[in-house]
């Protein structure tokens, strides 16, 4: 089983993680509790336990760099010129203990970024190259990333020269585009800013036990539809088997396969075609001999003497010509080593025909000899005929893959342009908006899955504009709740993960986020009208000043929070920041957007039907996607529960008696002794409470309310809120973790901005 940062498989609700975050137990037999360097034994015991745990992974205390480092300001102080020679360097001399195909180990680090990058997917924002997740189990160990381990390696001089001034994430990416480069591609661009973590992410990778397996993530067999959230067909690979589908080399079926997971990264027809065509110009397979026979441990199996690199081959002298990796033995291209579109011409210039090749896997070649001299030995004399994966011939048999590559065949410039922006969308997008690309290489243009956002018009407010604002709003006639309710469905799209979403563009008014039904949209239609009508009096009253909506929907949140707070006997101002700007549907790719609306939000006690996972379990899922910690987690369920900021406005969850009023009330009634919980319905998803010994129903929860009491760890910070003289704390707690979520996509603040408060 991999690891998991959501360690649940979404499509049937299992446990999949046996062990803590971090920790893998494929090697403890089953009949045998781990020691607790090799997990945690409560998931052998309780295969159920919640993971809390998922909330507090890379804490501050696993980072080495002094409090305060600044990793902006270290990389915007590189040469970044010469960090790019000394790789070209690297890449360019050979080195005897890992020899270089063709004398250049440009193709090997355009695998290693592309593997880095490609592990990206768009339904929960998880994977990808922005935090150097290639160096930690599983990914370093995967079976698709056989001898990326030896890439890294290669580039550990420039890493050890620049030190923290260039993170891991940042130098994988920059060496692929270097790589590119001195093989003859002009790239788009390049932007740094991707900072390392320092242990492993869990991300639900699939819940099959075995590497290469398939069951239980094609839901669909006769549709082959993939399991939510995955984006690759097979365990273990970044995206599909290059010999087809579950290695039956079939290439119409492979088309839909590449179709379906590239997809899931975000890629349309002609970027997947210009990836894979542009990817194969370069460089060469590896499959000597069968993987099986002589390929050692992976790097998180090997033994300690290799030093964390992996997969030894005992084949020959084990690197060369003798190197086993996919165990496909595949060169596609006359010049290995050099941009240009021969991968596509030679693929539409010979007739292909099936045949095991050296490692006993199926690929393809040139029928009746041809070729048979053209391709050059990567490391010996001698030339051999063109191959080709199931994968590519599967670009000539799909008619719209064929369409494309035809076009590209005939336009090598169109092609040169659409590969290198796939590739800059590929290596850049989980990086998030353009306003965190460091570096002088950052391309003007902004394209559409950069989420861009327009510059800001008007002059700032003023403090004194703040506090008018904030009484107009809560002069308007909307609710509390309308005002709190609608500053959160804003700002809680973000993802953590891929620095997606957020309250900056006001992009709830706009499609598809105002017609979410976890939006209530009747109800956000109202909200927005009168929103509208105050931007407009405004901004028409104090021009060249300008309230934008984002900032007006965020300032509206504060103001009902400081309202109910005060109602609870707690002053409090809840910062705000303004400089939001309001996107326009131009700006917003709705088909993208949609990945990110909500079918579950705790927050709100919103549960749409049909999830196969516990209301708990997905709570703690979107939690990580925040960004929050368990104290946050608590402080802001119990803090939006008081304020009775609930889905259609209905008393689930709301424990207190003065619903509107920010107190520590929820903590102390869900914790009352002598309270008794039934459910109300078959899927145990509503429960209602009544006194011992009484029959009056006192209180209507949900899952994402009890479980702060019947989990242990949850119910220790709930009893620290429930405290008697812990109203207070929790009021400023609320209000710390509320404007972390605001906030959470504001970089610009990030960066020391001074906030209004």
């Amino acid at each position: 089983m991999s690891e998991s940062k959501c360690p649940i498989n979404h499509e049937t609700g299992e446990t999949v993680a046996a062990g803590a975050p971090g920790v893998m137990l494929r090697n403890v037999p089953q009949n045998e509790l781990p020691h607790p360097t090799q997990g945690d034994a409560s998931y052998r015991w309780w295969p159920k336990h919640l993971n809390v745990g998922l909330l507090d992974e890379n804490p501050r205390e696993r980072d080495p760099h002094e409090s305060g480092f600044d990793y902006r300001a270290a990389f915007e102080a590189l040469d970044l010129a010469e960090v790019k020679k000394d790789i070209a360097e690297v890449l360019t001399t050979s080195q005897p203990w890992w020899p270089a195909d063709f004398g250049n180990y440009g193709p090997l680090i355009i695998r290693v970024a592309w593997h880095s990058a490609g592990t990206y997917r768009q339904f929960d924002g998880r994977g990808g190259v922005s935090t150097g997740q290639q160096r930690f189990s599983p990914t370093e160990s995967w079976p698709d990333n056989v001898s990326t381990d030896k890439g890294r390696r290669l580039l550990w001089p420039v890493k050890q020269k620049y030190g923290r001034s260039i993170s891991w994430a940042d130098l994988i990416v920059l060496a692929g585009n270097v790589a590119l480069e001195i093989m003859g591609l002009p790239t788009t661009g390049f932007g740094g800013g991707r900072i390392d973590a320092w242990e492993p992410e869990n991300v639900y990778w699939g819940s099959e036990p075995q590497w290469k397996g398939t069951e239980d993530r094609i839901t669909d067999e006769e549709k082959r539809e993939l399991e939510k959230p995955l984006g690759a067909t097979v365990m273990g690979l970044i995206y599909v088997d290059p010999e087809g589908p579950e290695g039956q080399p079939d290439p119409a079926r492979a088309a839909h396969d590449i179709r379906e997971t590239f997809a899931r990264m975000g890629m349309n027809d002609r970027e997947t075609l210009a990836l894979i065509a542009g990817g194969h110009t370069f460089g060469k397979a590896h499959g000597a001999a069968p993987d099986g026979d002589h390929v050692h441990e992976s790097p998180a199996e090997a033994p300690l003497q290799d030093q964390g690199l992996g997969w030894k081959n005992d084949f020959g002298t084990g690197v060369g010509d003798d190197t086993i990796t996919s165990g496909l033995e595949v060169t596609w291209t006359y010049h290995p080593t050099r941009w240009d579109n021969e991968f596509l011409h030679i693929l539409f210039a010979y007739e292909w025909e099936l045949f095991k090749g050296e490692g006993g896997h199926w690929q393809w070649r040139p029928k009746d000899g041809a070729g048979a001299d053209m391709v050059p030995l990567a490391h010996s004399d001698g030339h051999r005929e063109p191959r080709m994966f199931t994968t590519d011939l599967a670009l000539r048999v799909d008619p719209d893959y064929e369409r494309i590559a035809r076009e590209f065949l005939a336009d090598h410039k169109t092609f040169e342009k659409e590969f290198a922006n796939a590739w800059f969308k590929l290596v850049h997008r989980d990086m998030g908006p353009k306003s965190r690309y460091l570096g002088p290489e950052v391309p003007a243009e902004d394209f559409i899955w950069q989420d861009p956002l327009p510059a800001a018009t008007g002059e700032p407010l003023l403090g004194s504009d703040i506090a008018a604002l904030k009484q107009t709003v809560l002069n308007s006639g909307l609710t509390r709740q309308q005002l709190i309710k609608t500053a959160w469905a804003s700002a809680s799209t973000y993802r953590a993960t891929d620095f997606r979403g957020g309250a900056n563009g006001a992009r709830i008014r706009l499609e598809p986020q105002r017609h979410w039904e976890v939006n209530e949209p009747e109800q956000l239609d109202t909200v927005l009208a009168v929103y509208e009508g105050i931007q407009r009096d405004f901004n028409e009253t104090n021009a060249p000043r300008h309230v934008s909506l984002a900032d007006l929907i965020v300032l509206g949140g504060a103001a009902a929070i400081e309202q109910a707070a005060a109602e609870g006997g707690v002053e409090i101002e809840v910062p705000f920041a303004p400089g939001r700007v309001d996107a326009t549907q131009a700006d917003t790719d709705p088909e993208t957007f949609a990945y990110l609306e909500p079918t579950n939000d705790g927050f709100r006690n919103y549960l749409r039907p049909g999830h196969s996972l516990p209301a708990e379990n997905l709570l703690i899922d979107r939690s990580q996607l925040l960004g929050l910690r368990v104290p946050e987690v608590t402080a802001l369920i119990g803090g939006l529960r008081a304020l009775g900021v609930t889905y259609k406005d209905t008393d689930l969850g709301v424990l207190t008696t003065r619903p509107g009023v920010l107190s520590n009330d929820w903590y102390r009634n869900l914790l009352e002794n002598g309270t008794v919980w039934h459910a109300v319905d078959d899927e145990q998803n509503t429960f209602e409470a009544t006194r011992f010994g009484d029959d009056q129903v006192i209180w209507r929860a949900s899952r994402f309310d009890l479980v702060f009491s019947a989990n242990s760890e949850l119910r220790a910070v709930t009893e620290y809120y429930a405290g008697d003289d812990a109203n207070e704390i929790f009021v400023r707690d609320f209000v710390a973790a509320w404007n972390k979520v605001i906030n959470a996509d504001r970089f610009d603040l990030q960066r020391g901005t001074p906030t209004v408060a």
